[in-house]
């Protein structure tokens, strides 16, 4: 009898099914527990154990961050996001902060905003009531005014009379840019991102880092991932840094090494970096299936650690991240 075509295919698929490796599909990774959130910094414990409580209840994964990221803002012993935040070279705190919705790709920002302990909060109104991303310096203000925000003095007077004796003589050299982090996945499988800081301590007044930038310090895709940066804005901006770690995450490499790559080319391009541990960059990075990752340049004076949630029973926990240069 001849051998046919269908006979071929069917001895094909039969073989491929009995020899490992052949013709078959990569087996299924465990499924990891939903919801999950990752925060960057020992403050992210505080941020991720907010956010367990919100979904918990059953809210919503943008109310979850923003509440989780409110804590750090209001928080005065953080003094690099929100109240107390250290101040510009004018004795000004100066705000940035972003957020991301990954379900309407959808995303609102605010720079360089004064008086707003929450910048967080005003951004996610500027994403949810205009058609804008970003709203800057005296127009963001107005803007949370209009919204009902209230404003107030951002530094407490211990604080700013300590910032007063301080001569600051680049601000460059300030270890003080601590921006707090945070990445969602519901139990929907829907991804939403949020970032807030004010910045590098002593930074020239009106200048703006990569936190509010959608793409730069904070970038989210419902369909792959998201990735955020903390330290030296100028970096990651240069380099559109979250926007490529998820790129890379869309070529199949896992968060980590996603991370890990785009530092690699920040490194390749600033070569400067590698020899100063003051330089400051690392991302967090959490993918559609709930993998997390992170890196970072140096170890500064302290390393770079990042807060995980997984599920809304079990307490957050704190991670190491090794650097990629000593």
């Amino acid at each position: 009898m001849a051998y046919s075509r269908r006979d071929f295919l069917r001895d094909t698929t039969i073989a491929a099914a009995l020899v490992p490796g052949l013709g078959c599909a990569a087996p299924k990774r465990a499924k990891l527990e939903l919801p999950v959130v990752i925060a960057t910094w020992d403050f992210g414990l505080e941020l991720c154990a907010a956010a367990q409580q919100v979904l918990a209840s059953g809210g919503d994964l943008l109310d979850a961050l923003e509440r989780g990221v409110n804590v750090v803002e209001d928080d005065p012993a953080v003094q690099s996001v929100g109240y107390n935040g250290l101040p510009n070279a004018d004795g000004v705190v100066q705000l940035d902060a972003s957020i991301m919705d990954g379900r309407s790709h959808r995303a609102g920002a605010v720079a360089a905003l004064e008086g707003i302990k929450n910048p967080i909060s005003v951004a996610r109104k500027v994403m949810e009531r205009t058609n804008h991303v970003l709203l800057a310096g005296a127009g963001a203000l107005a803007f949370a005014k209009q919204l009902g925000f209230m404003e107030q003095e951002l530094l407490a007077p211990d604080v700013r009379a300590a910032w007063q004796r301080v001569k600051h003589d680049s601000f460059w050299r300030d270890d003080n840019h601590d921006t707090v982090c945070c990445i969602g996945l519901d139990l929907h499988g829907n991804l939403a991102s949020a970032v807030s800081t004010s910045g590098l301590a002593g930074k020239l007044a009106g200048r703006v880092g990569d936190s509010p930038l959608i793409g730069a310090g904070n970038y989210v895709d419902n369909d792959i991932g998201g990735a955020c940066a903390t330290g030296i804005g100028e970096l990651a901006i240069k380099n559109v840094a979250a926007f490529a770690i998820v790129e890379r995450m869309r070529a199949g490499v896992s968060p980590t090494r996603a991370c890990e790559e785009i530092l690699e080319r920040v490194a390749r391009k600033h070569p400067e970096v590698k020899a100063d541990n003051r330089s400051l960059l690392a991302f967090i990075a959490m993918n559609k299936a709930g993998e997390v990752g992170a890196a970072t340049l140096h170890d500064r004076k302290k390393g770079f650690r990042y807060a995980l949630a997984r599920g809304t029973k079990v307490a957050p926990e704190l991670h190491d991240v090794t650097p990629l240069f000593g």
